[in-house]
């Protein structure tokens, strides 16, 4: 099966949950609004299960891309934090799948797989990715975190500073999940983090 086709059952399950908890979400109904049949969903996903993994983990990866993205967006050390900090809140904000990933509340609504590997006897190389391992909340502060160092450390960098500036992303990275949780007043994520930063090592 082409990639995009299942994009396109990823992007109709999304478009599903969006309107009706999980459980009332039926595979017949996401494969007619993708435009394939139900057998061809089962082939790809092998169950709603796996659906539901495929899903989680695609939110997760394109909610790291943006990471990515945030980290590059300015030359500054700080306002590169700043800018993944407010893309954490955002997206948090804008995707129901996204919060739950990195908060750990999932509300009957979604759909909640295991964190835990699944056993997989996918031929689909995507859904033997889907059905491994999930992220906790955990492992998205030190994915960040690393990525976050990687970025603003560069070659070279002597492993003290390393150890200051990992200190300080991570900073970064529980301030904005604390603004997931209960998010601030005025100013925002924004002004939280710079404010936290001017006192650190960045």
């Amino acid at each position: 099966m082409m990639p995009a086709a299942r994009e396109s059952l990823l992007d109709a399950a999304y478009t599903a949950l969006a309107r009706r908890p999980w459980s009332a979400v039926r595979m017949v109904d996401v494969a007619a609004a993708a435009g394939v049949s139900r057998q061809t969903l089962y082939n790809e996903f092998g169950s709603k299960d796996g659906l539901a993994r495929a899903l989680v983990r695609r939110e997760a990866d394109g909610y790291l891309a943006g990471v990515d993205r945030a980290l590059t967006a300015h030359s500054d050390p700080r306002e590169r934090l700043t800018a993944t900090a407010e893309w954490t809140t955002s997206a948090a904000r804008e995707n129901a799948l996204v919060r739950a990933m990195l908060t750990g509340c999932w509300s009957e609504r979604l759909p909640s797989p295991a964190l835990s590997a699944v056993p997989s006897t996918s031929a689909v190389p995507a859904q033997r990715r889907a059905d491994g391992p999930l992220p906790s909340p955990g492992d998205f502060v030190s994915l960040v975190r690393d990525r976050a160092v990687t970025v603003l450390a560069g070659p070279g960098t002597p492993k003290s500073d390393t150890a200051d500036l990992a200190r300080s992303c991570e900073l970064a990275v529980r301030l904005a999940l604390s603004c997931v949780a209960a998010p601030p007043g005025e100013g925002g994520v924004t002004e939280l983090v710079r404010s936290a930063l001017q006192r650190q090592a960045v």
